[in-house]
């Protein structure tokens, strides 16, 4: 019976470590001087085996934990089926992921784009090469990967975004309401390499795959995605741009991330 219990014990200790694919950690900032959250989610890990790396950023409000119950609840599942290593940081609620001029502790661009990537890097076995990198977002964090991303080209090889907030220009009373002056000032001051418009001339010889998508009755951002997509055809810079059914909701981007994740594993085993 001792033997039995045993065995027992054994094999649930297997089934936990084989299904353990969501690891919670704490990651220090030496930037920020402090230690951000941050999930990582992986496959059933291989020896001897590296895999490509996914960075997604939660959009205003939003937290890792959201990400993985209710903004894209397959994720675990698609670690798993596509093989690969998705890392998910907070972005301090209303972040923009920006390396804020006026909040000391707020500088999530190098945290993510340099530091997260080397810890990730060390600690994990994921594939070194951009090409096997890349990063992505919703709202806030559309933005966010938009200008991590291409800031940090020698790093991501793949850029998407979903209904971001892609002009702080045309973001009207969202510019306040969504506490971008509480990290970057006022409008009217704004540094202008803040502005999404100004990535444009850099993405042409960055080297990158971009990928944006926006719903049409998102009545606040699609306009935007509209004009930066026309921006980006006007000078010729290859992206992929898709407009669907659906407002700025937890329904739409679920549903356009998922899709996005596919492109993104098509283009690491391109």
């Amino acid at each position: 019976m001792k033997k039995l219990i045993n065995i027992v014990f054994v094999l649930i200790a297997c089934i936990q470590l084989s299904a353990q694919k969501i690891i919670h950690q704490e990651v220090f900032s030496p930037k920020m001087n402090k230690k951000i959250k941050t999930i990582i989610i992986t496959p059933d890990i291989q020896p001897k085996t590296t895999y490509p790396s996914v960075y997604i950023l939660h959009g205003f409000s939003g937290n890792p934990e959201r990400i993985i119950k209710q903004d894209i609840p397959d994720l675990v599942q698609k670690a798993q089926e596509y093989q690969t290593i998705y890392v998910l940081p907070d972005g301090n609620y209303s972040s923009w992921y920006v390396d804020s001029p006026i909040v000391k502790d707020s500088q999530y661009q190098t945290f993510i784009g340099k530091e997260l990537v080397e810890f990730i890097d060390k600690n994990y076995p994921v594939k070194a090469e951009k090409r096997f990198r890349g990063i992505l977002g919703w709202s806030m964090g559309g933005y966010g990967a938009t200008n991590i991303g291409v800031t940090y080209n020698k790093t991501f090889g793949i850029v998407g975004s979903s209904c971001g907030a892609l002009d702080f220009n045309s973001f009207g009373q969202g510019y306040n309401k969504y506490m971008v002056d509480k990290v970057l000032g006022p409008l009217l001051t704004i540094n202008p390499g803040f502005l999404t418009d100004n990535k444009v001339k850099l993405m042409a010889d960055a080297g990158q795959h971009y990928i944006f998508d926006c719903g049409t009755e998102d009545v606040q951002m699609i306009g935007m995605n509209r004009n930066f997509h026309k921006k980006l055809t006007d000078l010729k810079i290859q992206h992929l741009y898709i407009e669907s059914l659906g407002v700025h909701d937890d329904k739409y981007w679920s549903r356009s991330l998922s899709e996005q994740l596919t492109l993104f594993d098509k283009f690491f085993n391109q």
